[in-house]
């Protein structure tokens, strides 16, 4: 069946399949799918959702036809439920929130960051955040093509940003920012090449000290999320 008719087969009916009838309501599918992706990432398989939701694998092809329309689902699902804020304030203050909104999206799914495709998500859930989130660029002086990549921007930027953090959490649970500073640092500093590349050696030393680390995901949130406003209202601003 189309992932349309399934994405909004609470306002359309789906009506008798071919075949058995299915033993399992589609619904629980979905949320047996994000349980899993929740625990195991994005690499999950049907056989793993079929487990959590206590069915023989082969019955989830009577509700879906394969992991990646189960995978659309989920998406959806999980965008339709998502924690909202109510918008206030002017296009800068609402895309912050925006941004928040999704950051907290990704963190309660950590496996959404790692989708990409350039095919959007035909459901309710995805239809409506698109057409919340739009409303807090439409007060910018761009062009309807503008404000759709300037949305784009800053959702894309958010997703980069948790990737990066997920992957330095990975990291540090195995060796901490120090004790990794305190081996590869001491070994760098024997050498005695710092004046061999002052700026590296000045502005790294700096960030070091400030974050007491390499690289600070939430200053690199914040930091990277004021420049793209920045630009968005220079955009803005000169646009006519």
């Amino acid at each position: 069946m189309h992932t349309v008719r399934l994405l909004w087969r609470d306002r359309f009916p789906l009506g008798p399949r071919r075949g058995r009838p299915s033993r399992v309501n589609l619904d629980d599918v979905v949320t047996a799918g994000i349980a899993v992706a929740d625990r195991v990432g994005s690499g999950f398989g049907l056989r793993e959702v079929a487990q959590a939701a206590g069915l023989p694998v082969m019955t989830l092809y009577s509700t879906v036809s394969g992991r990646d329309q189960l995978l659309e689902l989920m998406v959806d699902r999980c965008r339709a439920t998502m924690a909202v804020t109510v918008r206030e304030g002017d296009w800068r203050r609402q895309l912050r929130q925006v941004a928040s909104e999704n950051r907290a999206l990704l963190q309660a799914h950590p496996w959404l960051a790692d989708l990409e495709s350039e095919r959007a998500i035909l459901g309710p859930g995805t239809l409506a955040k698109y057409e919340r989130e739009l409303a807090a660029v439409e007060p910018l002086n761009l062009s309807d093509v503008e404000k759709d990549a300037a949305l784009t921007l800053v959702l894309d930027f958010v997703r980069t940003n948790e990737r990066t953090t997920r992957r330095i959490a990975a990291e540090r649970a195995d060796e901490s920012a120090a004790d990794w500073w305190s081996r590869e640092g001491a070994a760098l500093a024997a050498l005695d090449i710092a004046g061999e590349f002052p700026l590296a050696d000045r502005i790294g030393t700096s960030a070091g000290e400030r974050y007491g680390a390499a690289h600070d995901p939430d200053n690199a949130y914040e930091f990277g999320l004021d420049v793209i406003l920045d630009g968005l209202a220079a955009r803005s601003a000169r646009a006519h």
